[in-house]
């Protein structure tokens, strides 16, 4: 009987064996004729997610050994689900991230270090933005998708009507202000110029103005402010560079020239404004350029104004392709493909900037005619704009600390406390959330 036993666990533990032997195997060939299984997560559209299920498709016809499992909803639920993922250890393999993301990922130890692979296989001169993935000690964590850059979108019918120039790329903050009083309008029709104006019954604003990115950071940075300091881990929100950016956003929205955040609701979406017709001007990364097309805007695109110091600032997201530092092997090199798919492949690059989401990241394609073609006339000014672009100070708290600026900041856009008081309690506010998670 004992005997019996024993057989019966030799055959076992050389089952076991086999079994593991066919596990490795499959795991780790690849190149070498045996199948690789990636998990592939993304947010989408519906218009975006058929898109990206044909690139999938040309990819698997590159690549026959890699077999591509997606994994992909709304932006919202995308990230809910995708946090959870992380903390149970069962996140995609790769995944596409909003720009401002990256350094949680990285700075929570998720993602693999890039550097190696980036340097090895593309050319940084070739791309617009690798180095906006590059944390301060000069690691790659992300390989940007498709780039968001800010730009000064004005109405064209609106400024014909109020008989005025159109925007020019010598314009500084002051000359933006100017010709929001001539174009900001009330329901008789009358302009902020005019002494009969009522800025109790605004039908039309000069320049709508929304948040961080398409709102205050544009303005603070060109002024010679900001939020962090280099290292991302300090505030310095309370600075006169600041206090004179605020004064010259709460002056604007005193006089009803710009809306304020609760002006805002009264419209279907704080992107509302200016496809609208609410607004002749607005701060607007390249995303925006699909409704203002939907809407059939008569509209045009320049520089964002400069500083008083002649100083430029044009923020930008560069939504990236990332890649799970538990991705080993040849699943991680699977991914890396998939990521050099993107990144190398101009037809790839063609196919996504079709849909107009963003300024494709490969320079050949963004410089092409395919790309500088249609509305707004003047699309060389996103790519002008890299010469002075920069991050929104993203770093591992980046949405925590965006909330308590916001919190603060707001109120004395709606009036409500002075803009010194209203800085000293963001820099307060802010600072706190950084050393909760820098200085554990």
């Amino acid at each position: 009987m004992k005997s019996q036993y024993k057989k019966w666990g030799a055959l076992l533990l050389a089952i076991t064996l086999l079994s593991a032997l066919l596990i490795s195997g499959c795991s780790t060939k690849g190149k070498g004729g045996g199948d690789v299984e990636l998990k592939l997560g993304f947010y989408s559209s519906a218009q975006s997610d058929e898109k990206m299920q044909e690139l999938i498709a040309k990819f698997q016809e590159k690549h026959p050994n890699i077999k591509i499992k997606t994994e992909s909803s709304p932006y919202n639920q995308f990230f809910q689900k995708l946090d959870t993922q992380i903390a149970a250890e069962s996140a995609p393999d790769v995944w596409l991230s909003d720009g401002v993301l990256v350094p949680k990922y990285a700075e929570r130890g998720v993602l693999k270090d890039l550097t190696e692979w980036i340097q090895r296989d593309l050319k940084a001169d070739d791309y617009y933005g690798l180095e906006f993935n590059k944390d301060a000690a000069g690691k790659y964590w992300g390989v940007p998708q498709g780039i968001q850059i800010a730009v000064l979108y004005y109405n064209k019918d609106m400024f014909d009507e109020a008989q005025i120039e159109y925007p020019t790329e010598a314009w500084n903050w002051d000359d933006l202000k100017a010709a929001a009083e001539k174009l900001t309008k009330d329901a008789n029709g009358k302009y902020a110029i005019d002494p009969s104006f009522d800025k109790n019954k605004i039908s039309q604003y000069g320049l709508t103005f929304f948040s961080i990115t398409e709102g205050w950071m544009t303005v603070l940075k060109s002024y010679g402010g900001g939020v962090l300091n280099e290292t991302l881990d300090q505030s310095i929100i309370d600075s006169p560079e600041n206090k004179a950016a605020l004064d010259w956003i709460v002056d604007g929205m005193q006089r009803e020239l710009l809306p304020t955040p609760s002006d805002l609701k009264s419209f279907q979406s704080n992107m509302a404004p200016f496809p609208s017709k609410a607004a002749a001007m607005r701060i607007g990364i390249y995303a925006r350029t699909i409704d203002a097309n939907a809407a059939g805007l008569n509209y045009d695109v320049t520089l964002l104004p400069k500083g008083p110091e002649g100083k430029r600032f044009s923020p930008v997201i560069a939504n990236s392709w990332v890649i799970n530092k538990k991705a080993e092997g040849a699943v991680g090199e699977a991914a890396w493909e998939w990521v050099k798919f993107w990144a190398t492949e101009d037809e790839v690059q063609k196919e996504w900037a079709s849909l107009g989401e963003a300024v494709p990241v490969k320079k050949s394609v963004a410089n092409s005619e395919q790309f500088l073609s249609g509305s707004p006339a003047n699309k060389q000014a996103f790519l002008d704009s890299f010469e002075f672009a920069g991050t929104l100070d993203v770093n591992a708290v980046w949405s925590e600390w965006v909330g308590k600026f916001n919190d603060s900041i707001n109120r004395a856009f709606e009036g409500e406390v002075s803009v010194e008081q209203a800085m000293k309690q963001a820099d307060q506010e802010v600072q706190k959330v950084l050393d909760e998670f820098y200085k554990k």
